[in-house]
Formats: C-alpha cells, sequence, structure tokens
C-alpha cells in the first residue's frame, strides 16, 4: 500500500480483523492435525488409501518448514501421488527434506564403528590424530560406500548423509577414482 501497488480502500476493506499466525515451525502441535487433514483430503481426491508412518510424521514434526503450511500441504499431495506402498516410510521422503547441511554432515560422515576402531588403533598405537589421519580416514570411509553401493555416487552420498553436490566435491578433492575409467589427460 505504502508503495502505491496496492488499493488503499481495498486493503482498509479486507483489514476488518488481522490474524497473527506464527509459522508452521513454531506451531507443531498443529502439525500432526495438519498432516491428518491434508492426507484425508488427498486420499479422498486420487481414490488412495495411503497412510504415514510414525517415523515419518515424528520428522514432519520436527522439519522447519520454510515454506509453511502450503509446503506441508505440497508435499502430502505429492507423497500421495507418487507413493507405491501402502504406508509412506523415511526413504519416501523428497531428497532434499533429507539432505543433511554441510556443517553437520561433516561431523556425520563417519560410522560409529568405522570410527570407534580407528581411534582405538590411535590409542593403542599412539599415534597422533592429525588432520592428515583425518583426512585419509574420510578418504577411505567414502571409497568404501562408493564400493558398498556399486560406485553409485547418490546412494554412496545418502548412505554417509551427504548430498551429492557434497560426495562429488569429495571424490574431486580426494582424488578418487572409479574402477575402469581413465581420466582424459592418461
Amino acid at each position: 500500500m505504502a508503495k502505491g501497488t496496492f488499493r488503499a480502500d481495498l486493503y482498509y476493506r479486507l483489514n476488518v480483523v488481522p490474524i497473527h499466525l506464527p509459522p508452521l515451525r513454531h506451531r507443531r502441535e498443529d502439525i500432526p492435525l495438519l498432516i491428518d487433514f491434508f492426507l484425508k483430503r488427498s486420499n479422498e481426491r486420487n481414490k488412495r488409501n495411503i497412510s504415514f508412518s510414525k517415523e515419518v510424521i515424528e520428522f514432519l514434526v520436527n522439519y522447519s518448514w520454510p515454506g509453511n503450511v502450503r509446503e506441508l500441504q505440497n508435499l502430502v499431495e505429492r507423497l500421495v501421488i507418487m507413493t507405491d506402498e501402502p504406508i509412506v516410510r523415511l526413504k519416501d521422503l523428497p531428497s532434499y527434506m533429507i539432505a543433511v547441511p554441510e556443517a553437520i554432515a561433516e561431523k556425520k560422515i563417519y560410522s560409529h564403528k568405522v570410527l570407534e576402531s580407528e581411534i582405538s588403533k590411535y590409542r593403542n598405537h599412539k599415534e597422533e590424530c592429525t588432520p592428515i589421519a583425518l583426512k585419509e580416514l574420510e578418504k577411505r570411509e567414502i571409497e568404501a560406500a562408493l564400493r558398498r553401493h556399486g560406485w553409485v555416487q547418490a546412494r554412496a552420498a545418502k548412505d554417509l548423509g551427504l548430498t551429492q553436490r557434497q560426495i562429488g566435491y569429495r571424490i574431486k578433492k580426494y582424488g578418487i577414482r572409479f574402477p575402469g575409467r581413465r581420466r582424459s589427460n592418461e
């Protein structure tokens, strides 16, 4: 209105009872109710009978919802349409929701067993845990994940809690080479 792009008289007609509604991330107790509402509507509209697992509902309650209620509504609609199984599981959620921010992913990249065994190795051999040793450990963990998943970067990234971009960066950083592929300058 101040910019002159919205008619003042129309604003005052609409502004009878102003309602302040906090963002969804500040109303977490509403999320299960909204999921239920949107799920029933979407199931009816698409002639489906889809439900969400407890893990999915718990995840969605703790999600930050940058797109607010509209994002939740669209997600429920998408899952009802796209899911083949009668119950939506965590694996069915879009990758952008379960992607871990890089700062957190850096801390989570090592599986607990590998990290514990490496720490005990350093303690037993009185070796120093240097940045070089940690980089080597990270490189080995990435290579192991790639081998486990047949050198498919997307699957290895998901296994390590990384995005595809992050694993691609680390593959390049550590010069990890895929079996059977030659570099163009060789």
